[in-house]
């Protein structure tokens, strides 16, 4: 609640309508990359006397293996984020540098990101790193029937920290995760059949957007978060009239 209180003392000083700005950073990530190496290379020697000629080949063959890790920012996720916090009211947004394949340090190192300057204006960094990412593709048999049903699914689990531009200091940290998943009836177990894979990531960003902003709420001691409801469902039949009697 104190927390909270801080938020809305800096607020105040920003304005009567003004909100903390935060920036948003994509998700980061880090992999390790394994690269097989395999070179073979010929030598050939000719060899002459008086008499004859002779020429002999060799081979040098050499296999390697190499790893490294490389680091990156995912950014197909964070459209939803942003919106949720918006549709909160807790914050404003402002736009960070983003991390690309030329910038020059850890990915991870969001201090020495927000000391170089790259979230400019923002109060606030929300950082998040992917921790679990799992794409999965199956075929069920389903029970007493002859049909068989192919699913496609992603669960995306990142972490979020909210870091004080000022101070540094994290005042909320939290685990949040999305879900979706797309299913399709087929009569035979090897029809090709194809399964939407961009509605599967929109439900992932949409779920992981609701996830962050409910708990950012419920750790802040904000304004209660509710989720979007779904729309109320209309028929477009005509009101009901007085009966009348036909003679």
């Amino acid at each position: 609640m104190r927390t909270w209180i801080g938020i809305m003392a800096l607020a105040c000083a920003f304005g009567a309508q003004a909100a903390p700005k935060v920036a948003v950073t994509d998700l980061a990530y880090q992999e390790r990359v394994e690269e097989y190496i395999h070179t073979v290379s010929a030598q050939s020697n000719f060899q002459a006397n008086p008499y004859s000629a002779s020429a002999s080949s060799s081979y040098d063959e050499m296999e390697a293996t190499s790893s490294y890790i490389e680091q990156g920012e995912l950014r197909k996720f964070t459209g939803d984020i942003k919106g949720e916090i918006l549709r909160s009211g807790m914050f404003q947004l402002t736009q960070g540098t983003p991390y690309t394949a030329a910038s020059k340090g850890d990915v991870y190192d969001v201090i020495k990101r927000i000391k170089a300057g790259n979230f400019k204006g923002a109060d606030y960094v929300l950082f998040g790193t992917v921790s679990d990412i799992d794409f999965t593709r199956d075929i069920n048999e389903l029970a007493n029937t002859d049909s068989y049903s192919a699913v496609l699914a992603l669960t995306l689990v990142a972490d979020f920290s909210l870091i004080n531009t000022k101070t540094y200091e994290i005042t909320s940290a939290f685990t949040a995760m999305g879900e979706g998943q797309d299913t399709k009836l087929m009569n035979h177990r090897d029809v090709r059949i194809s399964l939407n894979r961009p509605r599967v990531v929109r439900e992932v960003s949409k779920a992981l957007g609701e996830d962050v902003a409910r708990q950012l709420s419920e750790q802040l001691g904000g304004p209660s978060y509710q989720q979007p409801s779904e729309p109320v469902q209309r028929n477009n039949l005509p009101r009901d009239t007085a009966p009348v009697i036909l003679r």
